[in-house]
């Protein structure tokens, strides 16, 4: 008879949690709950990593209907896009030449007769000074082209979360945290607690 007992108390305990589940349910739709699924439709998500990102999933949701927002981001990837393609074409020839002097000045080393090695030491310094200092400007050029993509990159970040605080706030108020369910369920649980402590 007890067992019988216990086993209906459990299961009751299982349907009222579910119960409460199902209650919990927010009606109220805003971008948070909608976040998950807008993800999918924005473009060079592995780019941003935006689907792992709370912010990013609730700017994406905001974005979908606002044609404002969408041009800012597309301008904001094309830009980013840009700035490394731009500065890799000048990275490239600039790393071969610094690659050759470097490996000219250790091939230098290997020579034993120390007339020829200063000379040949002196040739490579002053072409290589030379070319530092015919360069020296588009390596000026492309600092500050790294230089203004972190800051658009702070800039648009700041925006973004800016723009998602109204609608986490929104969300907040849309589903309130009550004790209710959870008093009721401790309470339910203690009564459990107490049944199984008094059979024998």
């Amino acid at each position: 008879m007890k067992k019988i007992f216990l086993t209906s108390t459990l299961f009751l305990l299982i349907i009222s949690c579910g119960e409460n589940k199902s209650e919990n349910r927010p009606i109220v739709e805003n971008a948070v709950d909608n976040s998950e699924s807008s993800i999918s439709s924005i473009k060079n998500r592995k780019l941003y990593a935006r689907e792992s990102n709370m912010v990013e999933q609730i700017y994406a949701e905001i974005m979908k209907n606002n044609k404002n927002l969408q041009n800012l981001d597309r301008k904001f990837i094309q830009t980013t896009e840009e700035s490394e393609k731009v500065t890799s074409q000048y990275d490239h020839i600039i790393y071969k030449n610094e690659n050759y002097y470097n490996d000219a000045q250790q091939l230098t080393r290997t020579i034993t007769d120390s007339i020829l090695k200063k000379e040949i030491e002196n040739e490579i310094k002053v072409s290589s000074e030379k070319y530092n200092l015919k360069i020296k400007r588009i390596k000026d050029l492309i600092v500050q082209v790294d230089k203004n993509r972190m800051k658009l990159n702070d800039q648009y970040t700041f925006f973004k979360v800016r723009k998602t605080l109204p609608e986490i706030e929104k969300y907040q108020k849309a589903h309130p945290l009550k004790t209710d369910s959870l008093e009721n369920f401790i309470r339910k649980q203690n009564q459990l607690l107490i049944e199984l402590k008094n059979l024998k």
